[in-house]
């Protein structure tokens, strides 16, 4: 979605026009597939410009909801007893069947607008299906390890780094662009998460050997570049290959991808030997056989709502905006700690979620200059013709 003025546009952005092109939205986006690269196209009437941030809004509550509780309730997994690397990673895409109650509720009336353009071969998507949903399945295996052998602080200050990386992505791959605004949003939420790191990582490892500390830490990297470029290979996907912009296609998806990275969780499960573990970690979860069944079904079902609104900003916004929403979270997180954990709010935290913030708010008025210009725009085009 490349931008001007440091925005990113709509999925279909620098295309030609044609007379039976059909104006279709993404998750509530009222931009024509014909739209020129703007992050927020001129908007036809009022109550399409209100419809697009309603959806803005409704994506970034479903990312934030959903990543704050599938920590959460990760971090809960661990702490009961659960050992299960796959298992972890078998959660996190397990459950796109859900998926298929949103698709039935928002399918489109055309089936021409939730399928992807006639000149896109069916094989092509299926491959790219296939590739995204290897790459998803290693990158959640990653983030599975670094959960295990880092403190959440410190898992919580290198996963902060998937900004750094998809900026690159996003300028090299998505043609985005920076302003002055962006920028400060981008540093304020690093350094954010970067606090929290700094304040509990001086506790040590929480006596974790010094090799698993350091696989930890190389994986979690390694898995935050990842999702960045996860984002931005989505992002060239919906504008190169698709070419639609129905919530329909940003389900099928996620459906999808996530179909092929959970095939790839199971192969893994049986192939490594830890689904012989899963009965007695089970009987040996610390609140009780329901209580294990519960958090891995919760899981699932918050990594789903998660990943809808991360695709979902993806095609309303931008890949880098869907990751400044999700490093939003970063320092959520620990509020909802000391509430369900016990754990010490102190005067860093605070701090690093006040600035978690500021930035937010920064970036969120770009958008809102970009909106206003280009409403500026359509208005002063109107009135000349």
């Amino acid at each position: 979605m490349a931008g001007d003025d440091g925005s990113s546009g709509g999925a279909g952005g620098g295309r030609g026009s044609t007379e039976d092109e059909v104006q279709i939205q993404i998750a509530g986006s009222s931009k024509p597939e014909t739209s020129s690269t703007n992050e927020t196209d001129p908007q036809s009437s009022p109550a399409k410009h209100w419809h697009w941030w309603l959806m803005v809004v409704l994506n970034i509550f479903f990312l934030i909801a959903g990543q704050t509780a599938s920590t959460l309730l990760g971090r809960f997994y661990y702490n009961q007893g659960g050992n299960s690397k796959w298992m972890s990673t078998f959660v996190q895409t397990a459950g796109f069947p859900v998926l298929f109650i949103a698709l039935y509720l928002f399918r489109s009336k055309s089936t021409q607008t939730a399928t992807a353009s006639p000149e896109t071969s069916g094989i092509k998507i299926t491959l790219i299906y296939i590739a995204l949903g290897l790459i998803i399945a290693a990158d959640d295996l990653m983030y599975s390890y670094g959960l295990l052998y880092l403190p959440v602080s410190t898992y919580s200050l290198i996963c902060a780094s998937q900004l750094a990386f998809n900026a690159v992505f996003s300028y090299f791959l998505n043609a985005q662009k920076f302003t002055a605004l962006i920028f400060n949003s981008v540093v304020l939420l690093t350094f954010s998460a970067a606090l929290l790191g700094v304040d509990e990582d001086s506790q040590g490892t929480n006596g974790l050997s010094h090799g698993k500390y350091i696989l930890g830490f190389v994986l979690t990297l390694g898995a935050s570049a990842t999702y960045s470029l996860i984002l931005s290979l989505m992002q060239v996907t919906f504008e190169k290959v698709i070419k639609r912009e129905t919530f329909s296609v940003v389900l099928n998806m996620q459906i999808y991808t996530a179909l092929v990275a959970t095939i790839a969780s199971l192969i893994g499960l049986f192939a490594s030997g830890e689904w012989k573990t899963l009965e007695g970690e089970m009987h040996a979860f610390g609140s009780g056989k329901l209580s294990y069944v519960m958090t891995l079904l919760w899981t699932a079902i918050s990594w789903q709502i998660a990943s809808v609104g991360v695709v979902g900003l993806i095609f309303v916004v931008s890949s880098l905006f869907s990751n400044v929403i999700s490093t939003l979270a970063l320092p959520i997180i620990p509020v909802f700690a000391v509430i369900f954990f016990h754990d010490k709010m102190d005067g860093v935290k605070i701090i690093a979620m006040l600035m978690a913030i500021w930035g937010f708010i920064s970036y969120g008025y770009q958008l809102y200059v970009n909106d206003k210009k280009a409403r500026k725009t359509s208005v002063s085009v109107e009135e000349s013709s």
